[in-house]
């Protein structure tokens, strides 16, 4: 479970009362209709996935590592491109961009219902996050453009909701697809929801841009891509090749490349260049604090459900539409939790919210690892709602915090550039949780192979809990780093 935690365009076009002068009364709310229904769309499509990829498996013949890549592909496409989507919508027209993406979206999503391999998944996968990139800034962006601020409040209302929505939905439509008509309905469903969005943008939503343009640091961007598959690919891969030289080799020069491209950009900024990534955000102990704190909490969320998708259909022999339905108790509590946590506890108790929900989910980690440890074949689905509820309750407080905190010291100037890197980071961080916690789950099944299935995946399943409640202790101890409240 993830979304876009805060705005990711620098700046409003000035000539934004003309747009909202234009539009008024059903045209608007049908431009808006719009824009939610392809936000909705790509939300959907970050967990509507997980519960398909046993079928994955099995119908591609895909290994354990392709799977990895199939969750995986998808965000660290989108999270490396979000910022540049961002700056191009101010390029080149909010509008324009956002119907390129949503077409392109669309159609890289029949791509995905006919891949004929599993490796032509994996890159339509990727497609789809750069596509979803061009996409998703323009979304709250012509959101603010489209009303004034006095009646912004309603629809960002409704935006946060539908959000919360697609977080439940994704797993439940996951699975009733998945078990009715099959795995590849999970990507085709997207065409009809992205015709009905592309006829009513072409037909209501406003143009804008930028009065003042950002430089496109593709070369960033590259450079940036690069280091980052050279870090993923052979810690994805290395299970399965049996750890050769190589892939230690490859991702050292990986992490080099980042180093580099951390000192270019700093470079850039000094010269009074507008870089990819705004290195003297990271001055600020809030926003360093409050994006490392996110990326751990993003780690282990992604490889807790990449883990336990796989447990409950493969270790446990469960249907496809039982695993979905596992999952409901955990997004219904994380959304009350999340509008609970923002709205009533965050004014109260400051970022001790942050350690209020490491505590609850490292609980709830300690609850499903004991359920899990006496599991079998015939465990009931309701075994497992306990644990769920208490995990989802401490992801909720979480995750409804830490971008307020991370982003209060930040200048009213950066706060476009900051919001962007807090949600590349948090992108990029989902892709690598599925890496490197796929590949925790994997070596340990590997290990215990010769034995029955359901104790090699439990006991690799463990092993994520493990350090996926490590990571969360992390994250409740670096909350201390963090503002005490958030700066209004």
């Amino acid at each position: 479970m993830t979304a876009t935690l805060a705005p990711v365009g620098e700046r409003i076009d000035v000539a934004a009362p003309t747009a909202i002068a234009a539009l008024a009364g059903r045209a608007r709310t049908l431009a808006l209709v719009s824009l939610l229904l392809a936000s909705m769309m790509e939300l959907i499509d970050i967990t509507i996935v997980n519960v398909a990829l046993p079928s994955i498996e099995r119908a591609l013949g895909a290994s354990a590592a392709s799977l990895q890549w199939v969750v995986a592909a998808y965000p660290l496409a989108f999270g490396v491109a979000l910022i540049t989507g961002a700056r191009l919508g101010d390029r080149f027209g909010r509008r324009r961009l956002f119907l390129a993406g949503l077409v392109g979206f669309t159609a890289v999503s029949v791509l995905c219902g006919i891949a004929p391999t599993v490796g032509a998944l994996i890159a339509f996968r990727a497609l789809q996050g750069l596509a979803a990139a061009a996409m998703v800034p323009q979304v709250l962006t012509s959101i603010q453009v489209l009303y004034a601020p006095h009646e912004r409040g309603t629809a960002m209302g409704v935006f946060s909701g539908l959000a919360g929505l697609a977080s439940v939905l994704g797993p439940i439509l996951g699975a009733v697809l998945t078990d009715g008509i099959g795995w590849r309905a999970v990507f085709l469903v997207n065409v009809p929801v992205g015709l009905v969005a592309i006829a009513a943008a072409l037909r209501f939503v406003p143009e804008s841009r930028s009065e003042r343009v950002s430089r496109l640091d593709l070369r960033g961007v590259a450079v940036l891509s690069v280091g980052l598959l050279a870090v993923l690919y052979p810690l994805t891969m290395g299970h399965e090749l049996g750890w050769p030289l190589w892939t230690y080799a490859v991702m050292l020069a990986g992490a080099a490349v980042l180093a580099g491209f951390v000192v270019t950009e700093r470079r850039h900024e000094r010269a009074g260049d507008e870089p990819l990534v705004a290195t003297s955000l990271y001055t600020s102990r809030a926003f360093t604090g409050g994006s490392l704190v996110g990326g751990l909490m993003f780690v282990a969320n992604a490889g807790y459900f990449l883990a336990s998708t796989l447990y409950f259909q493969i270790g446990l022999g469960w249907s496809v539409l039982q695993t979905g339905l596992v999952n409901i108790p955990f997004a219904l509590a994380a959304t009350v939790t999340a509008g609970t946590g923002a709205a009533l506890l965050m004014p109260r108790i400051g970022r001790q919210v942050l350690l209020l929900g490491s505590v609850i989910m490292i609980a709830g980690f300690g609850v499903l690892a004991l359920t899990v440890a006496g599991a079998g074949a015939s465990t009931s689905y309701w075994a497992f709602v306990p644990a769920q509820l208490v995990i989802g309750t401490g992801f909720g407080f979480l995750v409804s915090s830490i971008a307020p905190l991370a982003l209060s010291e930040v200048e009213l100037r950066h706060a476009g550039a900051a919001s962007g890197q807090f949600n590349t980071s948090g992108q990029v961080a989902n892709a690598v949780g599925a890496a490197a916690l796929g590949t925790v789950y994997f070596e340990v099944i590997g290990r215990h192979a010769a034995g029955a299935a359901v104790d090699a995946f439990r006991l690799g399943f463990l092993a994520v809990l493990a350090v996926a409640a490590g990571l969360i202790a992390l994250v409740g101890l670096a909350t201390r780093v963090l503002p005490r409240r958030e700066i209004t």
